[in-house]
């Protein structure tokens, strides 16, 4: 157990046991329990929600790119103090993955079926989209899809990566239910797949 989750058992109202033996029988440091640390300062406080704002517009940079961001805001600071606010806020750059809007160069282009359409019933058209949604311990992928006449999202699945079957199992169930005329996407690798086209074509219909 660290010396952290220690103190946090200590109970400073309990009468029967001073905070001393409590430290002693803890094997922590007596003063630390008396010790009360100083709030953060305003510029400190600033300069975290900056950081905050950088990592949520770009999850990706680590503490060298949103040092760069914050210099560039005129705000001069160190990369080791970036890394120390960063290690306190509990948040680090998210590892690069694959480029979700980028399809590979053996998957088809398919052609857009929706310029001058107007949409007039359920389940002409549905769209599909994966996005990142911030937690507090890092990122969930969300795949959704959404039927565009009635915004009813048809279904979801949420992953902690971006691996194929996270995709082809929110399809699927969708498909399970209902086929549309076009299942519009950004073309990216995960929708233009062999494997996901080879599912959506199999789906009732």
């Amino acid at each position: 157990m660290s010396r952290a989750e220690r103190r946090c058992l200590v109970e400073r109202g309990d009468a029967e046991l001073p905070l001393v033996a409590q430290a002693d029988l803890l094997s922590i440091s007596r003063s630390s329990l008396y010790y009360q640390p100083a709030a953060p300062s305003p510029e400190e406080v600033a300069i975290k929600h900056r950081i905050d704002a950088s990592y949520t517009a770009w999850p990706f940079y680590g503490s060298r790119k949103v040092r760069e961001v914050l210099r560039r805001e005129a705000t001069p600071i160190s990369r080791k103090r970036v890394q120390r606010y960063m290690r306190e806020m509990g948040i680090a750059g998210v590892c690069p993955g694959p480029n979700l809007s980028k399809r590979r160069l053996e998957h088809r282009v398919y052609p857009y079926l929706l310029r001058g359409l107007t949409v007039t019933a359920p389940n002409e058209v549905w769209g599909v989209d994966i996005t990142y949604i911030r937690m507090v311990a890092g990122w969930m992928y969300l795949v959704a899809i959404l039927d565009w006449y009635s915004r009813y999202v048809v279904a979801w699945e949420m992953d902690q990566t971006l691996e194929m079957p996270f995709e082809l199992d929110a399809v699927g169930r969708a498909l399970s239910g209902a086929k549309p005329r076009i299942l519009n996407s950004d073309q990216g690798s995960h929708f233009t797949s062999p494997q996901s086209q080879l599912q959506k074509s199999a789906a009732p219909g």
